[in-house]
């Protein structure tokens, strides 16, 4: 039976997630409306470069949000501040986008750019807080609902674009306002819910707020003893980077250790948008419309797609700490390079150059169902369980906000290009994906260590690091860095003199293999 803390934690990690929703939301709504002829009409008719600098938008406020505020920002307030604002945020630019006059596109491009602050400040605090409150034993589990949360986000955009081209006539510009508009429910809802969760525990300690980091390790764990032995561990990690590495951002360039996880991030996050998944997002009635020429039918394509996209995603809830963060990617990439190799050949190899009969435009349709399958438990959701638990405590929200943004500046820069690549090569550009995951899947194989299990301060010695854990036992003199002895004092909530205590079955990370 799951305990009433495991619930509580499964419970406020869901929250967390939903700020997944935003994203997800945003990069199918464009998609959803960019061939509303309402939505044309009223931003007379944007074409071209136009088109691809509304879509980007989001992208240059999400960058500069996820390298500048997001992290800081997270740090100085807390996860939840993080999450709070970038949250309100993301509301006010949705009553920005959904009102803006007509004829003045500059207006809902200025929406877009603040959307993208306001989620990439909430995208860099939400995965930092479930990976902080979460127990390594389910890390990979719980995150695998982040990425989840994104589908949800694209199947609500979807399915309300279907709903309202289907009654476009008598809405008239409601058809488009209304898609946007729902991107505000989500963050409501997370607002509201904010104030009844727990603060990190890894944050309050960092703020040596110790009573209150118990408190909140008390709300998501079965025992004092795994209280007092987490709590125990965050005060080592945290000691050792104060006084040996740096408190602050600096140890991102200081440490050598983080220096290669920041490398590896980066290829890992460019190439989540390079395996194809991101252009499809952003451009997948462009492509359908080669195939289909109904309007209704793409949409309710997309609409499917987003929903299998939600089931696809679970596969990593039962993957992920089974069989490990590298087998999924690999899986995943090569799964992803078969579909973008069958993709092209079907459609060079029938006939038809402008339109595709209806057997081959399901043929087509069905590979790119597919390539989602294997996308979504892997580089979709994996990438971000993976991102978010490699850094140390001193740079994380830092590190996590600049490494997943990068997803948005490979998306920013193909595209700017990709209207014009497909224009020019059509399926052939499907190639391009194709060697992208193959090269992917070769990279992880050889440069990726496996996280599954670790716990988040012992995480550094895979990378070439120190064990902060076991370094900072040293530095306040304890003899077991892994387990506290529960003294009275630390019953009722008071701190206790640190002590060893009876050994729990655990593997240090000094034994651990990549």
């Amino acid at each position: 039976m799951v305990s009433k803390s495991r619930m509580y934690n499964w419970y406020i990690a869901m929250v967390a997630a939903g700020c997944m929703v935003l994203y997800g939301y945003d990069a199918a709504v464009f998609n959803a409306v960019q061939k509303n002829e309402h939505w044309l009409s009223h931003f007379n008719k944007p074409q071209g470069n136009l088109l691809g600098l509304i879509n980007t938008s989001y992208s240059i406020g999400a960058i500069v949000s996820g390298w500048f505020i997001g992290g800081p920002t997270a740090d100085f307030l807390g996860r939840r501040w993080g999450m709070g604002i970038g949250c309100f945020i993301t509301v006010i630019a949705t009553l920005i986008q959904a009102f803006a006059p007509r004829h003045q596109v500059g207006v809902f491009i200025l929406g877009r750019v603040i959307i993208g602050i306001g989620q990439g400040m909430a995208l860099t605090a939400g995965p930092c807080y479930i990976g902080e409150v979460t127990a390594p034993s389910i890390r990979g589990k719980v995150m695998s609902f982040w990425q989840m949360f994104y589908s949800v986000g694209s199947f609500i955009a979807y399915w309300v674009a279907y709903a309202t081209a289907k009654h476009s006539k008598a809405l008239g510009d409601w058809d488009w306002r209304m898609v946007v508009i729902f991107q505000m429910l989500v963050p409501l809802i997370i607002i509201v819910q904010l104030p009844f969760m727990p603060e990190s525990p890894r944050f309050l300690a960092k703020k040596d707020r110790i009573d209150e980091a118990r408190a909140a390790l008390r709300s998501v764990r079965d025992t004092e003893q795994e209280v007092e032995d987490e709590l125990l561990t965050i005060r080592e990690a945290i000691t050792y980077e104060r006084e040996v590495v740096s408190s602050s951002y600096s140890a991102l360039y200081k440490d050598k250790s983080i220096r290669k996880r920041m490398a590896l991030a980066f290829v890992i996050n460019v190439g989540q948008q390079l395996t194809g998944q991101g252009t499809l997002n952003s451009y997948s009635s462009t492509i359908y419309k080669k195939v289909f020429k109904d309007i209704d039918t793409i949409n309710l394509i997309n609409a499917l797609n987003a929903t299998c996209g939600i089931l696809f995603t679970l596969n990593a809830t039962w993957t992920v700490d089974r069989f490990g963060r590298k087998f999924l990617f690999i899986v995943g990439a090569i799964g992803m390079a078969m579909c973008m190799l069958i993709v092209p050949i079907i459609g060079l190899e029938t006939p038809g150059n402008e339109t595709k009969s209806q057997p081959v435009g399901i043929a087509i349709t069905a590979m790119l169902f597919l390539f989602i399958f294997f996308y979504k438990p892997s580089w979709g959701a994996t990438t971000w369980i993976w991102t978010a638990e490699i850094f140390s405590m001193n740079v994380r929200t830092q590190a996590v906000g600049m490494c997943s943004q990068m997803q948005n500046v490979a998306q920013c820069i193909f595209n700017q290009f990709f209207p014009t690549f497909y224009a020019n090569c059509g399926l052939k550009s499907f190639f391009f994906f194709m060697t992208t995951n193959i090269l992917l899947a070769v990279f992880v194989y050889f440069m990726i260590p496996e996280t599954k299990s670790v716990a988040l301060e012992e995480i550094d010695v895979l990378f070439g690091g120190a064990n902060h854990t076991e370094k900072g036992g040293d530095l306040l003199h304890v003899e077991d860095a892994h387990h506290a002895h529960i003294g009275v004092d630390n019953v009722a909530g008071h701190e206790d003199k640190i002590s060893p205590v009876v050994q729990h079955e655990q593997v240090p990370a000094k034994e651990l293999k990549i």
